[in-house]
């Protein structure tokens, strides 16, 4: 292998971590890299970097450079969706998923769904913690807010 070929730059989302070691997600690629030591990372935290494989088994990995790191929180808001939202639902079928950019940085998601199901879909995009914080580190955003209305499930990823 080239030095090249060894190292590997993304965007990584903490999966596990301890004092000394760690485990990072790609969040493009869905690869997995288990660090050999812990360079103060946290899980669910969010790092733009390069992994280098530990020579000389190439098993386990190093964080050999941190470009970014941030922490991504998930919120449940009670506040109803707002006025854009509730009209994009108007116009989807039950079942769907619209997603748009937001102005600046981030997306909405639009979740139309049955009127009795909101609640556990709301639940269910909380609780998907890995695959929603992924999507926002993609996005390089550092929360995620989850607004609702019978019927209309709205997720913002927003710096």
């Amino acid at each position: 292998m080239t030095d090249e070929q060894e190292h590997k730059e993304s965007t990584f989302l903490v999966t596990a971590a301890d004092e000394e070691s760690a485990v990072l997600k790609d969040v493009h690629d869905g690869q997995v890299h288990t660090l050999s030591s812990n360079p103060g990372v946290e899980v669910h935290d969010a790092v733009t970097g390069t992994v280098a494989p530990d020579p000389p088994m190439n098993v386990s990995w190093q964080l050999v450079e941190i470009e970014r790191r941030w922490s991504i929180s998930i919120e449940k808001n009670d506040e109803s969706p707002t006025a854009h939202v509730t009209d994009l639902a108007a116009e989807q079928e039950t079942g769907n998923v619209h997603r748009e950019e937001r102005a600046g940085t981030g997306e909405i998601h639009v979740l139309t769904v049955p009127e009795e199901l909101t609640e556990q879909a709301v639940d269910d995009v909380a609780d998907d913690v890995e695959t929603t914080l992924s999507r926002a580190a993609r996005l390089g955003v550092n929360r995620v807010e989850i607004r609702w209305t019978p019927g209309v499930v709205s997720v913002r990823y927003m710096p």
